[in-house]
C-alpha cells in the first residue's frame, strides 16, 4: 500500500490536517521524511537529527508507544518546529510508530487542530500503521 493510500485511510478514519510520515534511519539517529501532505512546508527526502524533546525519541522509536500531544502547549512542549505547525493550524498531534518484526521503520505523524484527537483517535491511528510497513520497506530496501 502507497503512503498517499494510508494519509487517505486516515483521512477517513481521524481526519488530518498534516500528514507526513518519517522512516527511521538507526545507523544515523536520524529521520528521514519519505512522504508529506505539505510539500512546501515539509518537503519530502529531507533527513533530519531528531528535532524533539528525548522523551519523544524513547517513547517512538525505543518503546515504540505513540505520543499524543492534544494542546498547542504540549506540541509547543516537544516540537522545535511548533511556530510552522502552528501556522498550518494544526495544534494537536499523533505520532505513531510503524513496527515490523519488532522493529521501528518509521512514525506516523498525524496532525489537526487543537482539540481534534482524543485516546480514541490515538488507538484508531496505532491500528492504521501496519499500512505503512510495506511501503517502508521497500524504502528502506531502495536506500541499501
Amino acid at each position: 500500500m502507497s503512503l498517499s493510500t494510508v494519509e487517505e485511510r486516515v483521512r477517513d478514519a481521524i481526519g488530518v490536517r498534516l500528514f507526513t510520515v518519517l522512516a527511521w534511519v538507526p545507523e544515523r539517529n536520524a529521520l528521514r521524511r519519505v512522504h508529506s501532505s505539505h510539500p512546501a512546508e515539509y518537503p519530502v527526502g529531507g533527513e533530519k537529527s531528531v528535532e524533539v524533546a528525548a522523551g519523544w525519541l524513547d517513547k517512538c522509536i525505543t518503546a515504540q508507544e505513540p505520543y499524543f500531544g492534544p494542546d498547542r502547549a504540549a506540541v509547543r512542549e516537544i516540537f522545535a518546529d511548533h511556530d510552522l505547525i502552528e501556522s498550518l493550524g494544526c495544534g494537536s498531534i499523533i505520532n505513531v510508530p510503524v513496527i515490523a518484526d519488532g522493529r521501528t521503520l518509521g512514525v506516523l505523524n498525524i496532525l489537526d487542530a487543537e482539540g481534534t484527537y482524543d485516546d480514541d483517535a490515538v488507538v484508531v491511528a496505532e491500528s492504521l500503521a501496519p499500512l505503512a510497513v510495506s511501503a517502508l520497506l521497500d524504502l528502506e530496501k531502495e536506500n541499501r
